[in-house]
């Protein structure tokens, strides 16, 4: 059972192509790191989009923000293993509504001199000061997500060229197309977590049978420290460990981290929240699946 992609991102495709340049092993050994390190620094957002699990009603809104400290700690432990990939403020939420998010971007890059820097945003609070002072903190790439149609796609590039930034550093992407065309996304079904969402996408009731390379290339932590196995896991199912009581190399070499991988890769979906997944899971990261199965054969 194949999903049926509607709408194709293009940026998945320059996406793929960044992940597989940025491949690093563990230095001194054979272990992949991550070439994306996401994170869903709060708990909130200002919109509950229809194919969002927030515009279900019983879906929790927490105003909660990563802490510093917390932060500066996984910074200090992907520098220790010589991390260059992409940190991506993302996730389940609106970065922008932090407003440490300035303070976080410039000790990414004061830490993490090589990392490439990037943020999806709703733009909703953006202006061109706050523009400007995202990219002088630090910030190498913006996806603004427009839902609300031709208008804001103007107003979006008139600020980009107020702002004096290229289309390659502000990508303006148009959300407002209809469910037909899956609203300009390549959407899924949030690991099942869209049963009661406005537009909604039923848990798949057979699993699908082919290989899903997310674990293998991406390190997803949420805002209070737990790392998630998929950024898909909206109802936070399958957590491989909180990095305020271990280590980012203890996460991610941890049994479940492993266990996830392995099963995955060879193409078994049978554990939550993955059997209810509708996630295609083979657009990106398939060097690093590989590395990853050679790592496991030894």
């Amino acid at each position: 059972m194949e999903k049926k992609l509607n709408f194709f991102d293009p940026e998945i495709s320059h996406k793929k192509k960044l992940v597989s340049e940025k491949f690093q092993y563990v230095p001194g050994t054979e272990i992949p790191l991550p070439s994306e390190v996401e994170i869903s620094e709060s708990g909130t957002c200002n919109r509950s989009c229809s194919f969002c699990p927030r515009s279900d009603p019983n879906y929790k809104d927490i105003k909660e923000f990563i802490k510093t400290s917390l932060y500066k700690k996984l910074c200090n432990e992907l520098a220790a293993v010589n991390f260059t990939g992409t940190i991506r403020f993302s996730g389940f939420i609106e970065p922008l509504l932090d407003r440490n998010i300035y303070n976080l971007l410039k000790l990414t890059r004061n830490i993490l001199k090589k990392t490439n820097i990037a943020m999806v945003t709703n733009g909703d609070v953006l202006d061109v000061d706050r523009l400007k002072k995202l990219f002088k903190s630090g910030l190498d790439k913006l996806f603004i997500s427009v839902y609300d149609g031709s208008e804001d796609m103007k107003k979006f590039k008139n600020l980009r060229l107020k702002a004096n930034l290229s289309e390659e550093q502000v990508v303006i992407r148009d959300r407002s197309l209809s469910s037909e065309k899956d609203f300009g996304l390549t959407i899924s079904n949030r690991a099942g977590m869209l049963e009661n969402a406005e537009h909604k996408i039923l848990p798949l009731k057979e699993k699908l049978q082919h290989p899903c390379y997310y674990p293998s290339y991406t390190f997803f932590m949420d805002y209070n420290g737990d790392v998630l196995m998929c950024a898909h896991d909206w109802g936070k199912k399958r957590i491989l460990g909180n990095l305020n009581k271990s280590s980012f190399m203890e996460i991610w070499t941890s049994k479940m981290a492993n266990i996830s991988r392995k099963k995955l890769n060879s193409g078994d979906r049978g554990f939550s929240p993955c059997d209810v997944c509708d996630v295609h899971g083979t657009l990106i990261g398939e060097k690093h699946s590989k590395a990853w199965n050679k790592y496991y054969e030894k």
